[in-house]
């Protein structure tokens, strides 16, 4: 293929760029901020840098949400951006692999591959999120081998059971990294009457959060400002409370991963439960979370070895496997081939 073959993980909370033979090249928050008369002011982590501190003459966009487009342009323009950043003066077009959360639609499908060819992308083709981190995690897929993914990213969590290169069962849940931030922020709010933003409850949770209780109980102060008064001011948050404010959320994604494991073959079941469990995804890197979904299923459980990074690193394991990925339907379309592609005509039902 001529041009630079380019994986692109764009997730709610950040966008990860791989080119192949180079690795990992690129890896910022997913945010792009504007001032009042529509223009640019910054993207990735310049604009995120400004979330939740800015004026009301910026307006900063998360244009992802639970894993797919909610802002086209500002996608477009985030992608564009990082895309010129990456080929710098290229001539020919780049061919772009780009993950969906499992359960997408038809219409979704199509506008990520139309995103990617307007963003700058000479071809484009999709690939589901779980597959691409089974690759990522060194998960043989293409054997006839039932092995279980939980990706586990910040808008979505995604359960697949993957086999000879395609996904068998699978299930999206919109219980992952910015939920258990969201319980937090309720949690604090309802027993605390005290606010705090997006940020401060991701650093209770990266710092003393858990998916099961501690033995020994840690704290951490942090800041925000009372519900009714709105005034300022500091106070400490324990691990347990920021366990029970995160349990409900944790017990969703049990469920979901139970959900999954009903309605697998039991072939698959069986080599599910001797090959066991991977967890990749930043919210694989909560504390204990392998621990909790091992003691509730009975499957051993491990965290990958680079959970944050084994989406893109999949897409690049995918450029080495295409010919059995266009097997299973996985086809690079240009902008031409998306106007003709099924993915329209499922579009229209």
């Amino acid at each position: 293929m001529i041009g630079a073959n380019i994986g692109i993980d764009i997730g709610t909370s950040s966008v990860i760029v791989l080119v192949e033979g180079k690795g990992i090249v690129l890896s910022e928050p997913s945010a792009v901020a504007y001032d009042n008369e529509g223009n640019i002011v910054g993207i990735g982590k310049k604009a995120y840098a400004m979330l939740e501190k800015n004026h009301s003459g910026i307006k900063v966009v998360r244009p992802l949400e639970n894993g797919v487009v909610s802002d086209f342009t500002a996608t477009k323009q985030m992608v564009g951006y990082f895309l010129s950043k990456v080929c710098k003066n290229t001539v020919f077009k780049p061919n772009v692999i780009a993950c969906v959360p499992t359960m997408v639609t038809g219409l979704e499908k199509r506008t990520m591959l139309d995103l990617m060819t307007a963003a700058g992308a000479g071809r484009a083709r999709l690939i589901e999120e779980p597959l691409a981190a089974a690759l990522g995690a060194g998960i043989q897929s293409e054997k006839p081998k039932g092995s279980m993914i939980v990706d586990i990213g910040a808008g979505t969590a995604d359960i697949a059971v993957i086999t000879m290169g395609s996904i068998a069962v699978s299930k999206s849940l919109r219980c992952a990294g910015n939920s258990l931030d969201e319980a937090i922020i309720r949690h604090l709010r309802r027993e605390r009457v005290t606010v705090v933003g997006q940020k401060t409850a991701e650093q209770i949770k990266t710092r003393i959060g858990s998916a099961l209780l501690r033995d020994i109980e840690l704290g951490m102060t942090v800041k925000g400002k009372n519900y009714f008064t709105g005034m300022p001011l500091s106070f400490e948050v324990s691990s347990t409370e920021a366990y029970l404010a995160m349990r409900p959320k944790l017990e969703e994604l049990l469920e979901g991963i139970r959900a999954v494991l009903e309605e697998t073959p039991p072939e698959l079941a069986g080599d599910v439960l001797e090959s066991g469990i991977v967890l990749t995804g930043g919210g694989a890197k909560l504390r204990n979370i392998d621990k909790m979904i091992q003691n509730k299923t009975g499957i051993k459980t491990r965290v990958a070895a680079d959970p944050v990074n084994c989406v893109a690193l999949g897409m690049g394991e995918a450029f080495e496997k295409l010919d059995l990925l266009t097997k299973n339907g996985y086809d690079f379309k240009s902008d031409e081939g998306i106007e003709f592609s099924g993915i329209k005509e499922q579009s229209k039902k």
